[in-house]
């Protein structure tokens, strides 16, 4: 299902603009996402109680198809939340939202998105006291000291399974869960009872999703500053690592932001 915005144009969206109108919304069908098709995107996602953010994707359109948000999207309130939480700026939190997340938590089959890291399942299995070595001969896909091995959406689920039938504890801990992609071996320094405590929240919901991004940010103090200060280049960093430049981490932060203060203090 295609996501569109701002700016785009064609047949599909054209069809966006005539189920708008079918459900309400006045426009005319231009086949052009002008500022009428965001402002009337943008008033659906409101009343349903999506995230305002003008941006039509599965989410949005499952709304405009039912008329309601599924409960295991994410939702405005769980933003305004989540800032509350961390006592920052709303904005701060819907830039990250809208640059760090990958837009939809779930993959198409409902499943929570993952990305499984072969190097971290070597640690893991170390802190086990299993000794990673002879696997990794017979399993190099899944397991090995380098980064790698990537599949992509439901395909990483295989490379997971395969993992599970060596250390089901260690598997889970070697994926990145959810919208905003933390690794499951932070689950006991984050509050949650185990491991299998946080697959299933992530199974649950983008709102659950987003809570463990709360508690990951509210765990690291430094991170944690830099969010609260907006320095988008050392938070970027500290979220995303070293490269984080070589995306435009910061900037695209940066922008996200006052886009957003802009949005709210108007909105106010």
């Amino acid at each position: 299902m295609m996501t569109h915005r701002f700016g785009d144009h064609g047949d599909d969206v054209g069809l966006l603009q005539r189920r708008l109108i079918r459900a309400g919304y006045p426009l005319d069908v231009t086949h052009l996402y002008d500022d009428a098709t965001e402002s009337a995107v943008i008033a659906l996602q409101k009343k349903t109680g999506l995230v305002d953010d003008g941006v039509a994707g599965p989410k949005t359109l499952a709304a405009l198809a039912t008329g309601q948000r599924d409960p295991k999207h994410l939702a405005l309130a769980d933003l305004v939340a989540a800032a509350d939480r961390l006592g920052v700026p709303l904005a701060c939190v819907r830039a990250v939202n809208e640059v760090e997340s990958n837009g939809s938590g779930f993959l198409t089959g409902g499943r929570p998105v993952i990305l499984f890291e072969r190097h971290i399942f070597w640690k893991r299995l170390q802190a086990r006291g299993i000794d990673p070595a002879p696997i990794a001969a017979k399993y190099p896909n899944i397991l090995s000291q380098t980064r790698g091995g990537y599949m992509g959406k439901a395909a990483e689920y295989s490379r997971l399974a395969s993992a599970e039938l060596i250390d089901a504890g260690a598997a889970y801990e070697s994926a990145s869960w959810g919208a905003f992609q933390v690794m499951g071996y932070h689950w006991e320094r984050l509050g949650y009872s185990s491991i299998d405590e946080l697959v299933a929240r992530m199974e649950d919901s983008e709102g659950d999703q987003l809570d463990l991004f709360v508690r990951y940010v509210a765990a690291d103090a430094a991170l944690l500053s830099a969010l609260k200060g907006r320095k988008w280049a050392a938070f970027a960093k500290g979220y995303n690592g070293p490269d984080y430049a070589r995306n435009l981490y910061d900037a695209k932060l940066a922008q996200a932001y006052l886009k957003y203060a802009g949005t709210d203090k108007a909105a106010a």
